[in-house]
């Protein structure tokens, strides 16, 4: 059986009489990996360590361990850092903010193309920080 979308799931669930029943039936459709896991997916597949990491994302070691022991759940802000600090790409970056729960990033919003742009044209996280600051939009850290 294929795999459901959101929209899918959404229409199922709107006409669904029985939250339990839909629920039991699509559970395999929700998503159910930690925050800690879809970093580590990426932080292996980026072949970074997470000192490295930790530097280039400007959050300390203790808090970015804490993070992968499933013991802080990042903020939107932070998942962002985290994303400049693994030089993820667009679509690695709104995958990672979807499974993490986390809004999207859409271009249509001044802050988000800000950062769009400082992700697609590889813009180090801290000037970009500095441009959300001189366009007074909420920086990043």
């Amino acid at each position: 059986m294929k795999e459901k979308n959101t929209d899918d799931l959404k229409i199922e669930l709107m006409e669904s009489p029985d939250l339990d029943e839909f629920l039991s039936e699509n559970e395999k459709n929700f998503n159910s990996e930690s925050i800690a896991d879809t970093l580590n997916d990426l932080l292996i597949r980026k072949n970074i360590q997470k000192s490295v990491l930790a530097k280039q994302a400007g959050i300390s070691e203790v808090y970015l361990h804490q993070i992968f022991a499933g013991k802080r759940n990042p903020s939107r802000n932070r998942l962002l850092c985290l994303c400049y600090g693994l030089d993820a790409t667009l679509e690695e970056t709104q995958l990672l903010l979807k499974n993490c729960g986390a809004a999207q990033l859409f271009s249509s919003n001044r802050r988000d193309a800000i950062i769009i742009f400082g992700i697609v044209h590889k813009v180090d996280l801290f000037r970009i920080n500095d441009k959300l600051f001189a366009e007074d939009e909420e920086t990043l850290f």
